[in-house]
């Protein structure tokens, strides 16, 4: 049986709102956007093992 997009939709928010419990959804949002980040560094060296992944001056701080 095919998952309709809406009710994937928010049984992932679902999951997302248990998670994060009490936090403040501002809060919760910058350790998703690192999850996301750490996922594509992973992704990107599973693809190519050699690949150097640069960082823009205008990032570091």
């Amino acid at each position: 049986m095919a998952t309709k997009k809406s009710e994937l939709y928010s049984s992932l928010w679902a999951g997302c709102d248990a998670l994060r419990g009490s936090m403040d959804p501002q809060q919760y949002k910058d350790y998703v956007l690192v999850m996301l980040f750490l996922k594509y560094i992973s992704d990107k060296s599973i693809n190519d093992p050699k690949a150097l992944i640069e960082v823009p001056n205008t990032l570091l701080i």
